[in-house]
């Protein structure tokens, strides 16, 4: 069944300020002439002082503001976006899905694989829509890589090697608290290429092994892992790593990336989303000016167009739950120092 676009647009929420992607849904959402934009940030209360967030960040971007989540409720949405802190995203998830939303929900899609469970039940249950936000599947890059393997360019799969390396996030003091993020390194990064695995391979993960430290940013007093390595061995023997450090220096002119190598009995492909841009140096060090698709909005395009057709948008919240397996097992790993098996 398709929706009808209201007369005043589709009505979307964005739940939370506190992931830092939440400007970025807030700008292609408004740019959207069959979207109309509310959004609601009362954890903000909570955040350590000097965080933009709450109603200064709406009025920064330019969008309207509910002091509750009960007005957004008020408000009837057709769809909203959740950018909370993960321990929040499936108690959010439910809520919103009773009252009849579709959902865009952050990665991860929870803490503990048991809350993950209860958002799919929730979404299931009121027969909403749940997408899990994971921008890469929609990089062109990985999309012809995607189309080389199922047309059988690069034989059978033997092994893939996936990088994740970026900042530590500390323009959010929450990235780093165990309690609201769940983690690390392992909770911020694996799930990305995780999920890049889940879509290409097609198969279940049966062992993981992981290893983790905090070496780096040591001084700054963090107690989650700032580095990791993921070793994950699927049904039917490909064996992928996962690189998932928060490893970029804060001198470094943009966020990090992420690449993506794949080898077959035919061949090897090696895919790097992010690598476009046009780089130098000016008066503050090093400049980084990226250019080519943006993930975010093809992303954003692909949940919107999804709800109004009446279809399931890709990544689904099945794959939010398989990629949180794979995380949680890696956590498991790491503190028995033995291989996990799934």
């Amino acid at each position: 069944m398709t929706v009808p676009i209201r007369p005043g647009g589709l009505r979307v929420a964005v739940l939370s300020f506190a992931h830092t992607h939440a400007a970025s849904y807030i700008r292609h959402l408004a740019g959207r002439a069959d979207v109309e934009l509310l959004t609601a940030d009362p954890d903000s209360a909570q955040s350590p002082e000097g965080e933009l967030r709450g109603a200064a960040f709406a009025a920064a971007h330019g969008a309207a503001y509910a002091e509750s989540y009960q007005e957004v409720l008020d408000w009837r949405p057709d769809a909203v976006v959740i950018c909370s802190e993960n321990s929040r995203h499936a108690g959010l998830v439910q809520l919103f899905a009773a009252a009849g939303a579709h959902v865009l929900c952050e990665k991860p899609l929870a803490t503990t694989v048991a809350d993950a469970e209860l958002a799919l039940e929730a979404a299931a249950a009121a027969g909403v829509r749940l997408m899990t936000a994971f921008p890469v599947r929609f990089s062109p890059a990985y999309q012809e890589l995607r189309g080389m393997v199922r047309a059988g360019a690069l034989g059978d799969i033997v092994s893939v090697v996936g990088t994740n390396n970026g900042w530590m996030p500390s323009d959010r003091a929450w990235f780093t608290d165990p309690e609201l993020a769940g983690g690390g390194a392992l909770v911020d990064h694996v799930v990305h290429c995780a999920d890049l695995l889940d879509d290409l391979l097609g198969v279940p993960a049966q062992r993981v092994h992981a290893v983790s430290n905090r070496i780096l940013h040591a001084q700054r007093g963090v107690t989650v892992e700032t580095g990791g390595l993921v070793t994950i061995t699927f049904q039917g023997g490909v064996i992928a790593t996962i690189d998932c450090s928060w490893s970029q220096p804060a001198s470094a002119p943009t966020w990090g990336g992420l690449t993506f190598t794949v080898t077959g009995t035919k061949g090897s492909v090696r895919i790097d989303p992010f690598a476009s841009h046009v780089g130098g140096f000016d008066a503050l060090g090093g400049a980084w000016l990226p250019y080519g698709a943006d993930l975010d909005s093809l992303m954003i395009d692909e949940f919107i167009s999804a709800i109004l057709a009446g279809r399931q948008p890709q990544p689904d919240g099945g794959s939010g739950l398989r990629t949180l397996e794979i995380v949680k097992a890696a956590q498991a790993s790491v503190a028995s120092g033995q291989p996990v098996h799934c």
